[in-house]
């Protein structure tokens, strides 16, 4: 509770899929999933409730206006019609689209959807909550918002983000899980994951041969880089690559 943890992979490692089996959509093949020690795939609603989503792909309904489709989801998770719309007003204001509680969803734009998905995963204010690439498609003012909104998501509930933006998941997450093949890899901070690969940047130059001269030709920045080459790739480890990348690129 009260952590945000960042669920990081290539397009197809399985990240959606997660969070199908989180929120209950899909039966694990093995394993469980377990909300306050029940399971959430053999719950009933009052389980299935204490979880919010927000898919990857926007799910609106054109002819309804924004404030109808907060209200509308809040009462389908059973909320009185009063508190739903209650809720929908805080959440628009929240996502800076108070003066779009009439409009039509059919005439928002794409930053604006994203938004007002956000904010139906929160209109039954759930325990947890889980956002599939919530930054998607979202420009840089839109994104910053969202990014300090969901940190402060995280004093009170139990926030998990997908991404396959390392820098995404470093700003927002306490901790990162990062999963390929369906396999979890690695759970740790964000700090100590980048702590176990070394300080610094990491530049991979592929060639059509490593030359024996390559070492001297770097020899100049001896003290500031690191060279190491295997087969056809020359690999240049500095604290800030890309100032000496002209340099490296000249040698």
């Amino acid at each position: 509770e009260g952590e945000i943890l960042g669920l990081l992979g290539p397009n197809g490692a399985g990240k959606t899929t997660s969070i199908g089996m989180l929120c209950g959509l899909l039966k694990p093949d093995a394993g469980r999933v377990l909300i306050r020690g029940v399971p959430i795939a053999a719950g009933g609603a009052d389980v299935r409730s204490r979880v919010g989503v927000c898919p990857q792909d926007v799910v609106l309904w054109d002819k309804l206006t924004c404030g109808e489709q907060l209200q509308f989801i809040g009462e389908m998770y059973g909320l009185a019609t009063r508190e739903a719309r209650r809720r929908a007003n805080v959440l628009l204001r929240d996502m800076n689209l108070e003066d779009k509680s009439t409009a039509l969803a059919a005439t928002l734009s794409g930053g604006m959807k994203r938004r007002l998905n956000l904010a139906l995963a929160l209109v039954h204010d759930p325990e947890i909550v889980v956002l599939d690439e919530p930054e998607a498609g979202l420009d840089p003012q839109s994104r910053v918002m969202v990014r300090t909104y969901i940190r402060s998501l995280a004093r009170r509930k139990t926030v998990i983000v997908t991404t396959h933006n390392m820098d995404e998941a470093d700003r927002v997450a306490d901790r990162v899980a990062i999963i390929d093949y369906g396999k979890l890899l690695v759970l740790d901070t964000p700090q100590a994951l980048k702590s176990s690969v070394g300080a610094g940047d990491v530049l991979e130059i592929e060639l059509g041969a490593v030359p024996g001269s390559a070492r001297d030709a770097l020899a100049f920045l001896e003290g500031r880089v690191t060279v190491e080459w295997a087969d056809h790739e020359l690999v240049v480890r500095a604290l800030d690559a890309l100032s000496l990348l002209p340099a490296v690129v000249s040698a």
